[in-house]
């Protein structure tokens, strides 16, 4: 991969492994880094080089951690890391949309097959779409995802391994499948990949992903590392610290778990200001790049979602009688899967410190089981169906009747779990986040106006009171508060680009404001801001195009949509509005094709299909225009226009 790696480095290299134990080794460290700024990797200028680098000397760990969960997280589509098991049989239903799902590997294609079909059995909608890359490890889940020209998003179905059961993934459940159109961003991407090379400026455009978790995930990056063993400078880190490279098992339990809960902490995660998720490296403090909140109810001590390790581990009696030196390396080797672990090293590691078990059941119960049944029991989490995983929270079982508490559970705040005094704009941040991405519960919004009002209102949370008015629709306290802080200057302060968009965000937020109060100069401004500043945030340039069209400007209106398909040809929703501006300037043979192109790939765009009615009309085919507004009256009952065009057609 890299040209220095001859034959003869790599034979070198293998000596070199006989001699000195390097810094992969589990060997325990004399003593624990406590200051992050020694390593010298954390610098930005510090290349990755790659698993394959590190596979020249680490061969036995590489070979190991390529079965764990982490090196399977994410791969291409292929049937040998896929878990799933398909066969003709394996079909989903989605009733709200009235569509089928089945997946098929073709050759060693995998594809999905999304269909309609008609009371008679005849398939009236048929859309197969190529599946490219399969994230989860097959250990719980397989989950799909879709690429086009880079932009990457994921596709309504999943293989839930331990029911050995497809379904819909998380969230496209009870009427909200969203088909091909969620977006994969960098927060997800890059805790089922090594580093990937997301294109900035956009939601969910990468340049490269990467198959799966690397070394220098928990390592850090290696350029000086390999730089200085090739130099024959060699460190014994059994005694010392190779500061080149970070050591897990050498950093505090808080920075251990820090590292860990990059990844292994799933919530409502905030970047600090002028931060992104490059930035954090191991042996760095998480927040010092980002705080990641989960939200307290009452009655709730046991229930937990899928990636909650950290959070519930450091609820434990056991991790805080250990004076919080209990971390996730006590019990595991992150270069050997759980899998294969043998359950006497999780056994042994409860007996170092309860040597006579003091367990109320009586021993002839006990027999094979270990510790860890009772007292870190599978269960279901309540973000993902069909899994069952094991609860850190280490405890005394208790009966706990979720049946008599589920009506007493009442969202209490939002705690930071890995920072116990998160700075006010952070925290402000979360409250706005959680409710836009997770649960549209009321006491989030009224707590962060409170926190709002004591911030008060200046360029310094010019980013936050936006995003809190474009949330309640109170358009017009955005333009009032654009005019109290003057708004050329509010313009010139959004400049920034960035992998989260904020800037380009707050713009955007502002264009919907100016329009929605009729300042259509004003809009067209800060759409245009808004694309300068995130050229490949698509939904922005839809929703430009969208009102030049509104305001009759129809000619400024098609190079904009044929640039975002030219950029994502499965963008279904600019092909109707691309269509419309065609039909409007007369190029009708030009619109006809666009509907079609939008109804092949969306069976249920009903506007797409009330329009391209209208083109049949015009062109003679009475019977076929009303074939398709009467599908669209059965589709929607209440859409007038296709209604009013019916009565229109059949009184002629």
């Amino acid at each position: 991969m890299f040209d220095y790696f001859s034959n003869a480095y790599s034979c070198f290299f293998g000596i070199l492994i006989s001699l000195v134990s390097l810094s992969c080794s589990n060997n325990p460290a004399t003593e624990k880094i406590q200051e992050t700024t020694k390593y010298l990797n954390h610098a930005d200028s510090v290349k990755y080089l790659g698993k394959e680098t590190c596979r020249n000397c680490h061969f036995d760990k590489y070979e190991t951690f390529s079965h764990t969960g982490m090196g399977k997280s994410f791969s291409t589509a292929n049937q040998n890391h896929s878990a799933a098991r398909f066969h003709k049989d394996s079909i989903l239903f989605d009733s709200e949309l009235d569509l089928y799902y089945r997946p098929y590997w073709k050759d060693s294609i995998l594809v999905l097959a999304e269909y309609r079909l008609a009371k008679n059995g005849d398939t009236v909608h048929k859309r197969i779409q190529q599946i490219d890359f399969i994230v989860g490890s097959g250990q719980h889940t397989n989950s799909h995802m879709v690429n086009s020209n880079g932009y990457i998003t994921q596709a309504p179905f999943t293989y839930y391994t331990q029911d050995g059961k497809l379904d819909f993934p998380p969230g496209f459940e009870d009427g909200k499948n969203s088909r091909f159109s969620r977006q994969i961003g960098l927060e997800c991407m890059s805790c089922h990949n090594a580093l990937p090379d997301i294109v900035m400026g956009s939601a969910n455009k990468f340049e490269k992903v990467h198959n799966g978790i690397d070394c220098e995930r928990c390592h850090g990056p290696g350029e000086l590392h390999v730089e200085k063993v090739m130099r024959g400078e060699l460190t014994d880190t059994a005694i010392h610290t190779d500061y080149t490279i970070v050591n897990p098992s050498k950093l505090t339990a808080e920075l251990q778990f820090d590292l860990c809960s990059r990844c292994h902490l799933q919530g409502n995660t905030v970047l600090k200001e002028g931060k992104d998720f490059f930035d954090f490296k191991p042996g760095m403090k998480l927040s010092d790049v980002m705080n990641t909140f989960l939200p307290k109810y009452s009655n709730s001590e046991d229930e937990f979602i899928m990636a909650s390790h950290v959070d519930r581990l450091k609820m434990s009696t056991c991790f805080l009688s250990s004076d919080k030196e209990l971390t996730c390396l006590t019990c595991h080797d992150p270069h050997i899967s759980v899998q294969v672990t043998p359950k006497e090293k999780f056994q042994k590691t409860c007996e170092s410190c309860h040597q006579e078990k003091q367990c109320t059941e009586p021993v002839e119960k006990w027999g094979e089981m270990t510790c860890t049944e009772c007292h870190m029991p599978k269960s279901g989490s309540i973000d993902i169906p069909h899994v069952r995983i094991t609860d850190h929270k280490i405890a005394v079982p208790r009966g706990l009747d979720k049946e008599e508490t589920e009506d007493l559970k009442k969202f209490l705040k939002l705690y930071c779990v890995n920072d116990e005094n998160p700075d006010k704009k952070t925290l402000i941040r979360a409250y706005l986040q959680q409710y836009e991405r997770f649960e549209q519960e009321p006491k989030l919004l009224s707590d962060v106006v409170v926190m709002l009002r004591n911030a008060g209102q200046s360029i310094e949370y010019i980013h936050e009171w936006l995003h809190y008015y474009y949330l309640i629709q109170d358009y017009s306290s955005m333009v009032a508060l654009l005019q109290k802080l003057e708004e050329p200057k509010v313009f010139e302060a959004l400049n920034k680009s960035s992998y989260e968009n904020v800037d380009a965000w707050s713009a955007y937020r502002l264009a919907v404001a100016q329009k929605h109060v009729k300042n259509k100069v004003l809009a067209r401004k800060y759409y245009e801001k808004a694309i300068k500043l995130a050229p490949f945030m698509l939904d922005f340039q839809l929703e430009y195009a969208d009102d030049l069209i509104r305001w009759n400007q129809f000619k400024k209106a098609i190079p904009l949509l044929e640039s975002v398909l030219k950029e994502n040809p499965l963008f279904e929703k600019a092909y109707t509005l691309l269509g419309y501006s065609y039909a409007r300037i007369g190029e009708f043979a030009k619109a006809e094709i666009m509907y079609d192109k939008a109804i092949v790939l969306n069976a249920n765009d009903l506007q797409a299909k009330t329009n391209l009615a209208g083109l049949y009309f015009m062109k003679g085919m009475k019977d076929r225009s009303i074939e398709l507004l009467e599908e669209v009256l059965k589709r929607d009952p209440k859409l007038s226009l296709a209604e009013r065009m019916l009565e229109e057609i059949n009184k002629q």
